[in-house]
Order: structure tokens, then sequence, then C-alpha cells
């Protein structure tokens, strides 16, 4: 119950500082442009409709993903498009004009079900109008979505979740009251802007294209920046650090270590620590791993620690063989904890796989990296923290990636999507599927006997038959073993077998599953669209996802 109070209060301060994110600038002029028409109580109800509607909006997200096929990515550009075409609406008299005509109908419309007089705009009309904000903001905050899934797989409950980002929402909402508050004043104030609403409409329009301008620049910035590979070293200082460091939390709850006794942060108290949330069934941990290990290299002689804390998705990494047999497959030398409870995760607040935090010599988490890329700046600081002068060259190079792939594809019914089988999913029970006449890019299908379970589906009979359209450079599989014999499982490329383009799990288009792990089975020279046909030749084959780069 404590935890749970911790993170509420941790979601609520996390919206208030929002407000310096990027991801917040295209609507504060909105909202400011909105509060300044209509009644005194219109900002109030456009900041409750914003809270509420963003965290019914986020909270059953997940499920409207699911069931409507979209992709996040895709609802996230839809959400930059129509704020774009706000900023247009605003700096042209005309469109405005008919788009006022337009809301004016719509408000007509809505105020024949209010008992309420809200025909100037008032609190009604604000709370519909902070209901399509929350809507158009919350694909462009998509790393907050992590959250509710996060929550899912540690189990929390429902309500919890749904008052953590109730929380956020408030957070975030605050500031943007007080925004619409004083800003309505300041206008009031200003008789040279209120007499010139024209030129500070399309002022506001133009700060909104900008930002959103912004955003994606930043975003297609970073891409460039993970895809461009690291030859040499930056300069010597601490980058992007956290403006306010903080003490390190505590390693709990750990059900077993790897490649070193029990360890505390208390006793490294004078080394520089690097924090690895990882699990091993997830590609993006596994191209991390190289620069990981070669950093420990370099630099574990000169007071330099990695523990990565192995906090599991699926139940199979939990076990402690299968995390111990990854540790040797992928040779990591340095501490390896279990964290089967999230226990540590839930510590360090984390929401991501994999997630850096890397603490100073005194015990502060100084600097904070998610997801794969930057490198360069994590090594730097690394060097920096250490006292390291003497240059230095990274010999891993990073691979670039396509601007887009196929996204990560899970098969149990839970988070699944884009399932294409004409019939109807049974749950938890084993029942025979086809293949429809076509799949489009992005949509799988089965063929015999599976078993779709919550988390990953089983084949039921040999030669039940699973098929993919993707479009990708590789194509890796999270696949285990429900028997004590390996299942051979064979693989058709565009219905031929799988020679040239094989991964490197792959010998003679087949793959023997004897364990829980990723494999790599496609590895084409450059991105390219193609159907994926898998065959396990017996019964008991379990896969969980499909992941590509």
């Amino acid at each position: 119950m404590q935890s749970d109070i911790i993170n509420i209060g941790l979601g609520f301060l996390e919206g208030v500082a929002l407000i310096i994110s990027p991801c917040i600038l295209p609507i504060l002029p909105i909202i400011l442009a909105s509060s300044l028409t209509g009644s005194k109580k219109r900002p109030f109800g456009i900041i409750i409709g914003f809270v509420i509607i963003f965290s019914l909006f986020t909270y059953f997200s997940r499920r409207l993903v699911q069931y409507s096929g979209i992709d996040l990515g895709v609802l996230r550009h839809i959400a930059f498009f129509i704020l774009i075409m706000l900023g247009v609406i605003m700096l042209s008299t005309y469109l405005t004009e008919k788009f006022s005509q337009l809301t004016q109908r719509l408000a007509n419309t809505g105020s024949q079900f209010s008992a309420i007089n809200d025909s100037q705009g008032g609190f009604v009309s604000g709370i519909l109008l902070g209901g399509l904000i929350a809507i158009l903001w919350t694909p462009c905050a998509g790393p907050i979505l992590a959250a509710v899934i996060v929550q899912t797989v540690i189990q929390n409950t429902n309500l919890m979740s749904f008052f953590t980002l109730l929380a956020f929402g408030t957070g975030a909402a605050i500031p943007m009251l007080l925004i619409a508050l004083f800003g309505r004043k300041l206008m009031e104030k200003l008789g040279y802007l209120k007499r010139h609403t024209a030129l500070c409409r399309k002022i506001v329009g133009a700060i909104i294209i900008l930002s959103v301008g912004y955003i994606i620049y930043t975003e297609s910035g970073a891409s460039l920046s993970q895809a461009s590979g690291v030859s040499q070293l930056t300069p010597v200082k601490l980058q992007e650090g956290l403006t306010t460091p903080y003490i390190a939390p505590s390693i709990d709850g750990i059900d077993a270590w790897i490649n070193s006794k029990p360890l505390t942060l208390s006793q490294l108290k004078g080394k520089v620590v690097l924090i690895d949330f990882w699990t091993y069934s997830c590609i993006n941990c596994i191209r991390t791993l190289p620069y990981l290990k070669e950093w420990y290299h370099k630099y574990h002689d000169k007071g330099f620690v990695i523990i990565g804390v192995h906090t599991p998705e699926f139940d199979f990494e939990k076990n402690r063989d299968n995390v111990k047999n990854a540790v040797m497959r992928y040779e990591i030398t340095y501490p390896v904890a279990l964290d089967n409870r999230f226990m540590t995760w839930q510590n360090f607040a984390n929401q991501y796989w994999p997630a850096h935090y890397l603490i100073d010599k005194k015990g502060d988490v100084v600097y904070t990296h998610f997801g794969e890329g930057q490198y360069d700046v994590t090594e730097n600081n690394i060097r920096y923290l250490l006292g390291v002068k003497e240059p230095s060259v990274t010999t891993v190079n990073e691979q670039p990636s396509t601007l887009y792939t196929t996204p990560e594809t899970y098969l149990g019914y839970f988070r699944a999507r884009n399932f294409k089988s004409p019939e109807s999913v049974a749950y938890d029970q084993s029942s025979v599927y086809s293949f429809p006449k076509a799949i489009s890019q992005d949509e799988w299908a089965l063929q015999g006997r599976w078993k779709i379970m919550r988390d990953r589906i089983i084949s039921d009979e040999a030669h039940a038959a699973l098929e993919i359209n993707f479009y990708a450079k590789k194509v890796y599989i999270v696949m285990g073993n429900a028997t004590n014999s390996t299942i051979q499982v064979e693989l058709l490329l565009n219905g031929k077998k799988i020679l040239a383009d094989k991964g490197k799990d792959v010998v003679n288009s087949r793959i023997d599953v004897n364990r829980y792990s990723l494999y790599e089975v496609v590895s084409l020279e450059k991105p390219s669209d193609g159907i994926l046909k898998i065959i396990p030749s017996s019964p008991g084959l379990e896969i969980y996802t499909f992941t590509f780069g």
C-alpha cells in the first residue's frame, strides 16, 4: 500500500515536471487561446476534461489499440497531423471563420443535451474541449503509456494504476490551469493585444506548428544519432546529466545473483556504478550488450561496476537456469541480479527495457538513458565520473536502422493484435484455426490446432503453422519448448526455404528449439517485406513474440 501511494505521488510530480518537456508545447497555446473566450469557468472545465479523459483514455488505450488494430505510432502521427492542422487554421482568417462556424454548430447541438446554458462557452464546453485536447496529446506522450503495461506485468491493482494516471494527469494540468487563468488576466490588461486578436491568433498558430515541428525534428535527430555509430569519444564532461541528481535507490528483493555474491550500493560507494535493467529475450536489451561488455572490460579496473538487473517480462525468464544460460551464451562477466519480484524495478520507478542508471562515487544517480542509442554519451559520462583523461576509441559500431519496421508483435491474447485467422480466439483452449485468403503487412494468422494463452501460443499438433507478413531487415522470435525433447521448426520465407537470408540460429531452413530464448530467424541485406511461415514438427512449441530490426 505504501509503495502504491509513493507511485501516485511520483506520478503527480512527474506530471508537474512535464511543463518543461517539449511534448507539452503544442497544447499550451491551444489551452491559452481557448480559455480567452467564453466564461471564466471555462478554464476549469478545460482542465477537468483534460485530466479525466487523459486518465481514462490512457488506462484503456491498450485494450482500445488491441481491438482497433491501430499502431500507437500511427496514433502519434495522426495527433501530430491534427495539431499542425489546428495551427494552419489559426494562421488563416478564412479557415478560422469556417472552423468557428463548424464548432458553433457542434456547440449548439451539444447544448440541447445539457440543462446548463453553455452557449457562451462555459464550463461544459470547456470539459468537452479539454477532453479533445487530452485525446490529441496522449499519443504524443507515448512513453507514459508504458506505465500501464509495467503495472500489468508486475500485477499491481488496476485501481492503483488508474489513480497513478489520474495523479499524473492532475500534475500536468495544474501548470496548464495557471497558464489559462493568468493568460486571461494578462490579455485583459494588455489592450493592444486585445485589439489585435487576429495577430495574436496567428502567432499562437505559428507556435503550435513550430512546437510540433520541433518535436518531430528532435525525434528524427535522435534516430539519426542512434544510427550514426560511435567512432570516437566526445570531450570529457557530464553530458545530458540530471538537473537534480538523487540518492540511488536500494537493490532489494533479488532472488539470485550470477557472477557475483550479493551486492549493495552502499558497498560500492567510491565506485562508478551502471544499473542496467534488462531481460534476456528482449532484442533491444541484447543489442546493448556489446557496449556494456566493452565498457566493463575497459573501465572495471578503474573502479567501474555494472549490475545487470534482470527483470523478466515472461514467466520463463524467472527461471535461474534460463538466465544463467543466457548470461553464458552472451558472455556476460559482470554481476547479474534476478529481480523476479520487480522490487528493485519499483525502487527505481523504472518503466523500460533496457534502462540505464549511472551512479557516481557518492552514490547519486546523475544520468539516465532509456532504450538503445546514445552510447557515446553514456561512455563519456562513465569516463567523466571515473576521471579518465587519456583518449579512447569505441570499437563497437552501432548499426543503422530503417525508419519503419513491423512493430513488435505479441501472440498471447492479452497483448495480441493484427490476428487474421477467420475463427474466433478460443481463450486458453485448444482450437483449430485456418489461414485467410491473404494477410496484409504486419498481420499474422494460424493454421491447424493451436492453444492461444494469455502471453503465448502453443502448437497442439504436428505441422500446425503460423504465417506473419512483415517489413524488416531482421526477424527474431521468442520461443520455448513445453516438452522434454527438441522440437524442430521448419521455416519458409515467401514459400521458399531460408538459405542465403537465414538468421544465425537457422540451419538448413530449420531451428531446433530446446530452450526458452530469442532466436534470430531472418537476416536480409536490406529492409524488405516478406511472409514468414513457421511449421513445428511436433506439438508443444511455445511462441511468445516477434521482434524486428
